[in-house]
Parts: structure tokens; sequence; C-alpha cells
């Protein structure tokens, strides 16, 4: 079933009157921010792709991801979605399945090898970029649009960082990363691998470029800090799964004990199930309080993994068949911290053990002060930076996950964004005030299409569902993306997991999609309008009010289903 949008009546039966010099309120077509899109650590314009790939125009629907983020195929299949958590459809029936509709557009450009805007002409400045992850990469991409030159350090032998060595294939083919990155390459930016910087680079690398970002990640494993932690057997999260990619992965055993509850753990003990190894994952808090993405962990379940919730790891002993018991404690909830999660507090007397033939720690990240020199402040969290993600250092900014804040694909390509901004304004000599303006809510997402064309600045009130007339949608069930359902298929390869939208299914999904703060062109303002005074641009997907006729009743704001409509009162 298709969604209504817009009245189907006929409209313009009125006589034309001027009216319009008596009126206190004015209707003004006022471009909003969709809730998601202040959510997307990107700042991508969904509601504005989404309404091209209703139109089934994917072109167009890739051109406005691409303004934001130069990884959608990426980013639609290992991003945590946060934009779906605040989308307004959520009140209605469901949200809409924005990421697996990313993921569709994204994919339409890389087998239509599509291509970013032209960058500007190459300026004189050249700037430095120290990490080829997606902070790293994003950063790049936005800076050579903006015209400069940029040269990307990797000291890997191959480029993408924690998405090429920490991601598993069955969530991200290598193809697709490979192909990503290539469009990279393809605006003229270099990236030089296996490069070894040596400590001195923050001072001499000043010399060369005019600004360095450094984007290095977080790939020190934290220490479980228990006794027998450092006994052979046990193993990081990150080293293993670097060895799978690399070919050469650990041997796990029959048993293998995982413990953590984000990502990494997840991707563990999902990619030692493949090995052949049957896990169990052992985590601190309640399931609601992981900070995995809740369809990994869906995931992970429904393919026979255990999970243990509410223990705590105590210590590591050897035992004489060459295993390892992981003593643990019962835990239950405290206080909430500041991160909003509540505290775990054991319970005396709990203790259990769980044996097990390996042991694989991922408990989080953090970045090595050992590989960077230079006067850069360090917190337990990271590099300290400023809002712009500029160091103490002038010249140097640092983001991604080596900056404290989360650490996700999104929040990476959100972060470099900014950094390729902040330096943008260095050059420029702009203060922050001007920047500013092109913030996107109160999240901390921003607008590279803006920045770019101050003139596409929208207002910057996000509509909220309360906003909206939902008389004119329908409930409809949301999309599910279709997966490998065959047990003995999906667990015994890396074979990608989801398969992704057809482009009938993608359409279906895109329609359910309310347009919050955007027009989709339903002509009510036009069919309701008593005095006719709003009318539609020959050839153009715009409407215009004639203010000569327009009498401020307000009825085309109350009829218009996205809240595209403002009514702001006469200046007299």
């Amino acid at each position: 079933m298709r969604t209504t949008i817009g009245a189907t009546v006929e409209g313009g039966t009125s006589v034309n009157y001027k009216t319009g010099n008596w009126r206190e309120f004015r209707p003004v077509f006022t471009p909003g921010i969709a809730p998601c899109r202040e959510a997307c650590p990107a700042g991508i314009d969904i509601a504005g792709f989404l309404r091209e790939a209703r139109n089934r125009e994917f072109d167009r629907a890739w051109h406005i991801v691409m303004e934001e983020n130069p990884f959608p195929s990426i980013c639609g299949r290992v991003c945590g979605h946060p934009c779906e958590e605040a989308c307004n459809r959520r009140e209605y029936d469901e949200p809409l399945a924005i990421n697996a509709l990313e993921r569709f557009v994204g994919d339409h450009g890389l087998n239509n090898m599509m291509m970013a805007s032209p960058p500007k002409a190459k300026k004189r400045e050249r700037i430095a970029v120290v990490g080829s992850g997606p902070a790293g990469l994003s950063c790049a991409y936005h800076l050579r649009r903006l015209g400069y030159g940029v040269k990307v350090f990797e000291s890997a032998p191959l480029a993408g960082g924690m998405l090429r060595w920490g991601i598993p294939d069955y969530r991200l083919p290598r193809a697709i990363l490979e192909e990503e990155i290539e469009r990279i390459r393809r605006l003229e930016i270099e990236i030089e691998t296996r490069a070894s910087l040596g400590k001195e680079f923050l001072a001499e690398g000043l010399k060369e470029f005019k600004a360095i970002f450094l984007a290095l990640g977080a790939q020190k494993n934290l220490s479980l800090g228990i006794p027998g932690e450092d006994l052979s057997g046990v193993l990081s999260g990150l080293h293993f799964l670097k060895g799978v990619k690399e070919g050469n992965p650990s041997r796990l055993g029959e048993r293998v004990t995982v413990v953590g509850g984000g990502n990494t753990a997840i991707d563990v003990a999902r990619t030692a199930l493949r090995l052949g190894s049957k896990p169990t994952v052992i985590y601190r808090r309640t399931r609601k309080e992981m900070p995995a993405v809740s369809g990994e962990v869906e995931e992970a379940l429904k393919e026979g993994i255990d999970i243990t919730f509410r223990a705590s790891p105590v210590a590591v002993a050897k035992l004489r068949n060459r295993g390892l018991r992981l003593e643990c404690v019962r835990n239950r909830m405290g206080k909430r911290g500041p991160d909003g999660r509540r505290t775990p507090v054991p319970i005396a007397g709990s203790n259990f053990f769980v044996e097990s033939n390996t042991i694989v720690t991922a408990i989080g990240e953090a970045g090595d002060p050992e590989g960077i020199a230079g006067p850069l402040e360090w917190t337990k969290a990271g590099v300290a930076v400023d809002e712009w993600e500029t160091t103490g250092t002038p010249g140097v900014f640092a983001g991604g996950d080596l900056v404290p804040g989360p650490r996700t694909v999104s929040h990476a390509i959100g972060s470099g964004k900014k950094a390729a901004l902040a330096i943008d304004a260095s050059m420029r000599g702009w203060d922050e005030p001007r920047a500013e303006s092109v913030f996107l809510g109160n999240r901390g997402s921003l607008s590279m299409a803006q920045w770019m064309d101050p003139s596409s600045a929208a207002s910057n009130r996000v509509i909220t569902y309360e906003d909206l007339n939902c008389f004119y949608f329908e409930p409809i069930r949301r999309g599910r993306m279709p997966q490998i359902s065959n047990d003995a298929k999906r667990l015994g390869s890396f074979d990608e997991v989801n398969l992704g939208f057809s482009e009938k299914g993608a359409v279906q999904e895109a329609e359910r999609c309310f347009g919050c703060g955007i027009c989709g062109l339903c002509e009510n303002c036009y069919t309701f309008c008593p005095d006719s005074a709003v009318w539609r641009k020959d050839h153009e997907e715009t409407f215009e009010i004639d203010y000569e006729f327009c009498k401020g009743c307000g009825i085309c704001a109350l009829e218009c289903p996205s809240h595209f409509i403002e009514m702001i009162r006469e200046e007299k």
C-alpha cells in the first residue's frame, strides 16, 4: 500500500481578491531539520535523499548523500544508525530503515561507477592527514572538495584503518571497502602506505604542510586489570580480528570466552563461530546497556552465541589440560553513571567459573601516546581537542577514535568532516561564530553543503512529531532487508549476511518517509488556499506565495504534512 501524501480534491475555486494588506502573520516556506539528520553524526540530508529515492531518482539521491558522507555503502552496512532512533515515524508505527536505504543508494553509486562532484581547482596549501581510517579519509575527501591538495599517510600496507582490519567480511565485504577507497584516490588524493613518519613529524611536517590532521585511531587494547590476563591463550580482540583479515587467524580451540559488550566483542564472537569454535560472551551489564549495535547482538543470539549478562571477570588461571579458567562474579545494577548507564556492582559470594581453550578480551581501545610525539595534551580518553578538533599545537588537528567521544564509523566520518571545515576556516582566517552557522540542531552534526553554499542554509529548527500533520499518512510496516537464512551457509563462510533491498523494496520503504521539514510536493498548500495565493512555478519543483492575495489564515501551514510552512508575524 502506498503512502497517501496530500489531498486529492481540486483547488483554486476562490475568487482572487487582494487581501494581504491586513494580515498579522504570513506563511513562509521554511526548510527545517529532520530529527534523523540532527542525530546523524555524518550530517546526511536524509529526508532529501529519501525524497529522491522515492521518485526513483537514485543518481540524485546518491549525490545528496555524498555531499556529507563519502562512504554510503560502508555506513549502510556498519553504522549503528542513531538516525533511526530519532525518526519521527517511530512515534507513528515503526522507524524508517534508513541504514538499509543508504546502503541501497551507496551500492547504486558503486554499481554505476559514479563520482562525487568535481573538486575545486587545487589551492597552494597542502594538508597532511595521518591515518587512513574513516576519519582520515573523510577529512581528506572534504578538504579535496574544498580545493586543497591532500596527502594521507598510513603505516599499514593497505589503507582503510579499522574498516579493513577490525570489521569482519560478513558485515563489510572487502570489495566494497576497496571500491569506496578507490573513489577517494580518483579525486587526486595521494595515499602513501607503509609510511613510518617518525617522532619528529609534527615539527617537521608543518614546514611542508599548512596543517596536519591526526586520525591514527585507537589501536591499543585496554587491559582487564586482573591476575592471569597475560597468560598464553589470552588474546586481544583487535589482534585476533586483524589476524583473521590477514589470513592468519589464531588457533582458538573448541571453546572461546569473549569478554566485553561492544562491537569488537560481538565481531570476535561471530568470527570465532565461523572458524568452528563455540563462543561465550561475558558482559558486565544488561543487554539493554550493551554498546554494540543492537542488530548485531540480535544476529549473534540468532546464530546461537551464548551471552552471559551482569558478570565481570575476576582472574584467569591455567588448567592442567592446557585450557584456561576464567573466574567471574555476578553483578547487580547500581546508580547511573555520566554516560547514562548503570554501574555494575559485584555481588559478594556469587563467583563462578568458565572454562575455555582461549579467552579474547574486547573491553575497548585507546590511543597510543607512544606513537605520537609533540606537545599534545593527552587525557584518559585520548588527545584533548576543542569543539573544532583543534589541539593546543597551532596547525595540528585531531579526530576520530584518537579524541574523546563516541567511537563509531559514522562519528569518525563526522569528525573528519568537522576537522576539514576547521582547517578551511583557519586557512581563510574565519572566526568560529561564522563557522558555527553550519551546525544542524543541537547534537554536533554539521552540513558541508551549507559550508560550500551558504545560500542553501536551512532554518535550524528541528521538526518534532507534534509539528507534523499525520492525517495524510497511513500505517505501513517497515521493510525488512533479506538475509542469508541457511545456517550452514551463513556459519560455514564469511559471506555477507545482509543482502540489501531490491529497487522495489527500497522505493516502498522510502515512501514511508514523512519528509520532515522539506516540501513533498503534495500540493496541499495550493489545494486548500481559499484565496488562490499559492502557485506552482512552471517547470520547477517549488511553490511560491503571492502575498498580495494571502490573508494569513494559516490553512496552508495547518494542512502541510511535513511542517515545511511556518507562520511568521508580519513586521509593521
